[in-house]
C-alpha cells in the first residue's frame, strides 16, 4: 500500500509552491538585475526554473510521485485506470486541488520575498492563436517525455531530463512553455514578470488541456502498454515495504 493520501497530496502541495516560488521569484529578481535586457531576464528565469524543478522532484518524488501538474496527473489517472496502477479518482481530485492551491500559495510567497505585493492581479495579455499553439506542444512534449521515462526504465532520469526540457521549452515555445493549469493559475497571481492577466488564463488552460490529449493519443500509437508504468510517472512512488528498507 502506497503512502496515505493527505501526506501525498500536502507533498504536490508543497512541491508545486516552491516550484512557482521559483518561477516567480526569479522572474522579479531577473527583472532587477537585468532591467533592460528582456532576453537576459528570461534567460535567468529559465535557469533557475529548469534547476529548481530538478530538485524538487527528487525531493518529492518519493512520497507523491513529483507530478505538480494537473494534466501528468490527469494523464496518470487515465493510463491506470483498468489496471488498477497510477491515480484513483479519489487521488487525482486532491491532487489536483494541492497543486493548484500550492500554486497560488507559491505565487504570494514569492511576491512576499521581493517585498511586491503579495496578491496583485496580473495585468500582461498572453493570448492569440501562436501562444495557444505553443502551450499545445509544450504540454504534449512533456507529457510524453516523462510517460517515454517511466516505460523505459528511466524514470531516475526524470529530475535531468523534465528540467532541461523546461529549460529548453522556455526557449523553443513563443508561450515560454507554462504548460500546467495550476501554475498558469498561480501566475494570475501576481504583476510581475512571469505574471499572466487573468484574462488570458482560460485560453491557456484550454491549449494544455489539448496538448495532454494530443500526447495520450501519441502515447496509445507509441507505447500501446503504458498501463503497465502508470504507478512511475513521473517518478515512482515509495511503498511501504521499500520505505521500511
Amino acid at each position: 500500500m502506497s503512502r496515505t493520501l493527505p501526506r501525498r497530496a500536502s507533498a504536490e502541495c508543497a512541491g508545486t509552491a516552491l516550484l512557482v516560488a521559483a518561477v516567480v521569484g526569479s522572474g522579479i529578481a531577473a527583472a532587477r538585475l537585468s532591467p533592460t535586457d528582456v532576453g537576459l531576464q528570461l534567460l535567468e528565469n529559465a535557469i533557475a526554473t529548469a534547476l529548481a524543478l530538478g530538485a524538487l522532484i527528487l525531493t518529492f518524488g518519493p512520497v507523491s510521485g513529483a507530478h505538480f501538474n494537473p494534466i501528468v496527473s490527469v494523464v496518470d489517472w487515465w493510463l491506470g485506470r483498468r489496471a488498477g496502477l497510477g491515480l484513483t479518482t479519489r487521488d487525482l481530485a486532491a491532487y489536483t486541488a494541492a497543486q493548484t492551491g500550492g500554486a497560488i500559495a507559491g505565487t504570494v510567497l514569492a511576491d512576499l520575498m521581493f517585498d511586491v505585493p503579495a496578491v496583485a492581479w496580473s495585468r500582461t495579455e498572453r493570448s492569440g492563436g501562436n501562444l495557444w499553439l505553443a502551450e499545445v506542444v509544450a504540454t504534449a512534449g512533456l507529457v510524453l517525455l516523462v510517460f517515454a521515462l517511466a516505460r523505459s526504465g528511466r524514470a531516475t532520469a526524470a529530475p535531468a531530463a523534465v528540467g532541461a526540457y523546461i529549460g529548453a521549452a522556455y526557449w523553443f515555445t513563443s508561450s515560454t512553455s507554462f504548460a500546467n493549469p495550476a501554475v498558469t493559475i498561480g501566475r494570475a497571481f501576481t504583476d510581475t514578470f512571469a505574471g499572466i492577466a487573468p484574462t488570458s488564463v482560460p485560453g491557456f488552460i484550454a491549449a494544455q488541456l489539448v496538448g495532454g490529449l494530443v500526447a495520450v493519443a501519441a502515447i496509445a500509437a507509441w507505447y500501446p502498454h503504458a498501463a503497465d508504468t502508470a504507478n512511475a510517472f513521473v517518478v515512482p512512488r515509495l511503498t511501504q515495504e521499500t520505505e521500511a528498507r
